[in-house]
């Protein structure tokens, strides 16, 4: 990795050691030119994300515009969910994990309601409170949820979104947040639960709100997020860069981003980025081939904006997307930036290739066991049944 500072004769001298990374990776394959698709190795379960809440809250309404990218605007006429909807978004995503849309009026004391099946193989359970409305039941329901889930699993992160903020002044959010926060935590402390950890989202899919809380929740799922934060910050230190976000380009969720404060503009900045260049690739990039994607590894894009800043976008692999905010006077010398991110892309590519091993050795080592077991359940099956006969023979 190249420093920005450092004189142009030992600008090729630095690195970094990416042998160190963790082998325990969450994701699938990386594919760095994108012909293929990441998908879970055999033996791997995908994480679960819940969706739960009253009825009318806006449960389906974010499924849909975060990983549908349906308008805000057309989910008024989405109709009311009566049963559980999952949704396997990691054929057109990086990130690998099931949304399931649960109706508002399930009951969890119901006989036919498997809780250990439900919430097992849960990683993140998003309740969502419509602010708009009375939030007593929610509030309850939400008790009750988190309560009957952490018997079960004790490892599910719980998210409250505060959701459908758009149409409350600021000091009504702020005051509606600290309302339904005080009250959840009350009533967990009251039942002696006070282990369990809410966070709270304000939230709306109306504005970028629901993509930043959604991009909080999936990072949590992400159990390389610190060697991803590492690698941003290295990037950006050596390349005069601000601010640095790694997004999963159909979702716009950003899956890490270096340590610096994470500005509401800025992501908004780069979100629409992301929707231009997609845009002009569909108009102008895809000729005679309607089959290709509109985003490749030929994507990038440039632009400047007229108080000087620069938004700067390289295409990771086929679902991921680099995108960066820095001054223009920084960006005299791209040729060390350019430089920095293709190092920057290797060594996530060695991230997932030593995901990939490990998994492949674990899945290895437990077909080996499965076998040996096999062998030694046989062996003494046959000497049981011999002693039977024996005993039979000793009894005619």
């Amino acid at each position: 990795m190249l420093s920005y500072e450092q004189d142009d004769d030992d600008q090729y001298n630095a690195g970094y050691d990416v042998g160190s990374f963790p082998k325990d990776f969450g994701y699938g394959p990386f594919d760095q030119d994108g012909d293929g698709l990441p998908g879970p190795l055999v033996g791997e379960q995908k994480p679960r994300i819940l969706l739960m809440g009253l009825r009318r809250s806006g449960k389906s309404s974010i499924q849909k515009v975060v990983f549908h990218k349906m308008s805000p605007n057309e989910t008024l006429f989405l109709e009311s969910t009566n049963k559980i909807i999952k949704d396997d978004i990691s054929n057109s995503s990086f990130v690998q994990f099931q949304i399931w849309d649960f109706p508002g009026q399930i009951d969890f004391f119901d006989p036919t309601f498997d809780s250990d099946m439900i919430f097992g193989g849960c990683g993140a359970l998003v309740f969502v409170i419509d602010a708009q409305d009375d939030y007593t039941d929610a509030l309850n329901k939400l008790h009750l949820t988190v309560t009957k889930a952490f018997k079960v699993n004790q490892g599910i992160r719980f998210e409250v979104f505060i959701h459908k903020v758009d149409g409350l002044s600021d000091d009504y959010k702020m005051e509606t947040q600290r309302d339904i926060h005080q009250r959840a935590n009350d009533d967990l402390a009251d039942s002696s639960c006070d282990q369990i950890h809410l966070s709270f989202h304000l939230t709306s899919i109306y504005d970028h709100s629901i993509f930043e809380a959604f991009s909080k929740v999936v990072q949590k799922l992400i159990p390389q997020l610190p060697t991803l934060e590492n690698l941003l910050n290295i990037l950006i230190s050596n390349s005069a860069i601000e601010k640095a976000f790694l997004f999963d380009v159909v979702s716009k969720i950003y899956i890490a981003t270096d340590s610096s404060p994470v500005d509401m503009q800025s992501y908004e900045l780069c979100c629409d980025m992301i929707d231009v260049v997609i845009d002009v690739s569909c108009i102008y990039g895809l000729q005679d081939d309607t089959e290709a994607a509109a985003f490749d590894f030929q994507s990038s894009s440039l632009i400047k904006l007229n108080n000087g800043t620069i938004l700067y976008l390289r295409e990771v692999n086929k679902f991921l997307a680099l995108v960066c905010i820095l001054r223009e006077d920084n960006f005299d010398r791209q040729g060390i930036i350019d430089y920095n991110f293709l190092c920057f892309r290797e060594a996530i590519q060695q991230v997932f290739e030593l995901r990939n091993k490990s998994q492949v050795y674990v899945a290895l080592t437990t077909n080996h066991h499965s076998n040996v077991l096999s062998n030694q359940n046989t062996t003494v099956n046959s000497e049981t049944q011999n002693t039977a006969l024996n005993s039979a023979a000793v009894q005619r």
